[in-house]
């Protein structure tokens, strides 16, 4: 885009507009509720009201091609526009893409069904550590999702590796700052899966880089869709020897807000596992 087509288009947006581009942007996929949650949480007189202004916002935004809504819905059409995916648009990504120095363009394609499952599920918890936020009870100073969280470091063997997070963030609760890596998991993979991606974060915490930072290495998450899920993954992780007890939790999506806020699953499904503990040449606690 010309500096000149940028400043026209500019001039037609609000600052909310461009939030929500970079909103989309960051997190690749958000429905509609989870945008009015994020942008229209104030300033309505009700849930109905923000929706509607949710919808005509996007609905404006679309018609410039600065978003796009995906074929389908969350919950099928029975969601109504609550349940509309949206991602940006050609024009939206060359606007972002430009006001954010990015070299490279983001192909944009309609995604599969278990890609945007993922992805909204991921998103999920971005939006509400947002907000809680926004509600006072935490202070979020850092959040970064996929690929900015991403980590690369030598392995054991002195080959690259990468550890892909989902998402990381960092929080703070009266004098306490606490890191954590969360996994939005959909009870897609084997949990043997899991078990071998706990070993890459094994892997890097060894570097000790995080570390070396921050003094810690955060807590890391997997957030499960049901308590058998969770069961059947804490049991995976502690069967396996090679994992360090206390490193991993497993919560569902209900005990997430519990364990962000007050350090601890809740409901206490499956034994809780020890607080998080750094490597052992490290010490120390999340």
């Amino acid at each position: 885009m010309s500096p000149a087509d940028v400043t026209t288009l500019l001039s037609h947006l609000s600052e909310r507009d461009l939030a929500i581009l970079q909103s989309v942007s960051t997190h690749r996929l958000l429905s509609t509720a989870q945008l009015r949650r994020l942008h229209f949480g104030q300033g309505h007189s009700s849930l109905t009201a923000a929706a509607g202004a949710t919808m005509r916002v996007l609905t404006r935004l679309e018609a410039k091609n600065l978003v796009v809504r995906l074929g389908r819905r969350i919950g099928g059409v029975r969601a109504g526009s609550s349940g509309i995916t949206w991602q940006l648009g050609a024009t939206g990504e060359r606007l972002i893409r430009t006001m954010e120095g990015k070299r490279y363009r983001r192909r944009l394609v309609e995604p599969g069904a278990t890609f945007a499952a993922h992805t909204l599920a991921t998103a999920e918890l971005a939006v509400i550590l947002r907000e809680l936020a926004r509600a006072n009870v935490l202070e979020l100073t850092t959040l970064e999702a996929e690929p900015t969280c991403w980590r690369s470091f030598a392995g054991p063997s002195g080959g690259m590796e990468w550890l892909k997070p989902d998402l990381f963030a960092v929080t703070v609760s009266g004098e306490f700052e606490d890191h954590w890596y969360f996994e939005a998991d959909l009870a897609t993979e084997h949990p043997t899966v899991v078990v071998r991606k706990a070993k890459v974060y094994q892997r890097y915490a060894a570097t000790g880089a995080h570390q070396a930072r921050h003094g810690l290495f955060p807590a890391v998450i997997w957030v499960v869709p049901s308590v058998a899920r969770q069961r059947a993954l804490s049991a995976a992780l502690s069967r396996d020897s090679a994992i360090q007890p206390g490193l991993f939790q497993v919560v569902t999506l209900a005990g997430f807000r519990h364990l962000i806020t007050s350090g601890v699953p809740d409901p206490p499904s499956v034994p809780a596992p020890a607080p998080t503990q750094l490597l052992e040449q490290e010490g120390g606690s999340h």
